[in-house]
């Protein structure tokens, strides 16, 4: 089967074939048992009879900006959808596999939905970091959390993570641009009012246009609901540079979450991140204090994309009938998530804050 052909989701009858029964899970050379992809060396692992297995994969390429213009490549030779009727998590697992629990809410409600639409992912970043590992990560996250209820650092259960690769565009791209602002530095008068002398802000504007070339690499966008772009930023990087050719043998004991955005959409929110990111650049070069106004037209050239599978470890707990998610990137390590802010110690702070705020009042008045 030609590489080309299966990179654009093309097949003829036999080569689909032949995708539908590679689809199962993989078996131990040894025993036959179902093996599982091991973070920690990278390699399938029988958990019957300990035996190991290389998986062959090379580094992913990017693929041209056009691609994205037809999304109708399927997927679902390899894979199909479970849903949870709790909190509406879509997993995507093997066809072989079923889900036992959803890793977001930890319900056994899950059901068997329609196949797998959409392209097929044409890159991974294995887990590297074993859940033991993980487990140990979040315990270290949730003792700093020094606002959440004690109760609630002691409920939390590390063993309950589960592994689910989550899906991303990431897009390279030159940009040309050219900014118009208007800028403005602070300076300073001292005049006599009623006996006293005042110091007074003023700002003096000036205006500001250029050229500005750059180059984007990697600029990640969540493509899944279930994390926030806000999060997905908080545990990077992923590395995703070194990422692998996607091979379904890394999902072996992992799921991964639906991609609820199109390429095209997760492109539009790139373009605004672009966006953002040239005015900070351009910016840095301007000494001012305010930014009154800032224009900007950018034209994009050479743009590629990777459609990729990013490992993250889910984790869950409830507190007073409210569902708390805490997410571990599966690469390096990182902790983000959400928890409950207990009242009394936030009054507290209130109070010791406006007790400061008093007393430096009467000390310097």
């Amino acid at each position: 089967m030609s590489e080309e052909k299966e990179k654009e989701g093309y097949f003829t009858e036999p080569e689909k074939a032949e995708v539908e029964n590679s689809a199962s899970v993989t078996k131990c050379p040894a025993c036959g048992a179902n093996m599982v992809f091991r973070s920690e060396t990278g390699k399938l692992y029988c958990e019957h009879c300990g035996t190991e297995k290389e998986i062959v994969s090379k580094n992913s390429e990017e693929l041209y900006f056009e691609r994205l213009l037809s999304e109708d490549k399927a997927w679902s030779q390899e894979s199909h959808i479970f849903r949870c009727e709790n909190c509406g998590a879509m997993e995507v697992l093997d066809k072989n596999e079923i889900a036992k629990a959803c890793p977001f809410c930890g319900t056994t409600n899950i059901v068997a939905t329609q196949e797998l639409p959409g392209i097929r992912p044409n890159a991974v970043v294995p887990f590297k970091l074993e859940k033991k590992e993980a487990g140990k990560r979040v315990k270290e996250w949730i003792r700093k959390r020094i606002f959440a209820p004690q109760k609630f650092r002691k409920s939390a259960k590390p063993e309950e993570i589960k592994g689910v690769y989550t899906p991303a565009f990431s897009f390279d791209t030159k940009t040309e641009s050219d900014y118009f602002a208007v800028l403005g530095k602070y300076y300073y008068r001292t005049r006599r009012v009623n006996g006293r002398t005042v110091r007074e802000r003023y700002i003096r504007y000036f205006n500001v246009s250029g050229h500005y070339s750059s180059f984007f690499d990697d600029v990640l966008i969540q493509a899944s609901g279930r994390i926030t772009q806000k999060s997905l930023d908080k545990l990077q990087p992923f590395n995703t540079n070194q990422s692998l050719q996607y091979s379904k043998e890394y999902l072996s004991g992992f799921t991964a979450s639906l991609n609820e955005k199109s390429g095209l959409e997760c492109w539009e929110e790139a373009k605004k991140v672009i966006d953002s990111r040239l005015q900070a650049a351009i910016l840095a070069g301007y000494s001012y204090d305010v930014v009154s106004s800032f224009r900007i037209s950018t034209s994009c050239s050479d743009i590629t994309f990777k459609y990729l599978l990013l490992p993250v470890y889910v984790g869950h707990c409830n507190w007073h009938k409210k569902l708390y998610n805490f997410f571990v990137n599966g690469f390096n390590g990182k902790v983000t998530g959400k928890a409950p802010v207990s009242p009394l110690k936030v009054g507290i702070l209130v109070v010791l804050g406006i007790a400061v705020i008093v007393g430096l009042y009467f000390l310097f008045r």
